[in-house]
């Protein structure tokens, strides 16, 4: 490899933002993102489909846990 790709990493507001994974009881479908501690309104990021998808997420953003919205 001549070029090595740099580990992004992302940042949000954490005084004001909290992690989180919206799922929908009906579908099961899964949506990471952050939500807002003052207002609850959820900011979506990215769609969950596997656990690596999950995993690449909290890596991105340094998260080690996560709750999760129904």
């Amino acid at each position: 490899m001549l070029f090595r790709r740099k580990k992004e990493t992302g940042t949000y507001d954490r005084e004001s933002l909290r992690p989180a994974l919206r799922c929908s009881i009906c579908t099961g479908e899964q949506t990471a993102g952050f939500r807002n501690i003052h207002t609850g309104k959820f900011q979506e990021v990215t769609l969950i489909r596997t656990q690596e998808d999950l995993d690449a997420f909290m890596e991105l953003y340094g998260i080690d846990e996560i709750e999760k919205i129904y």
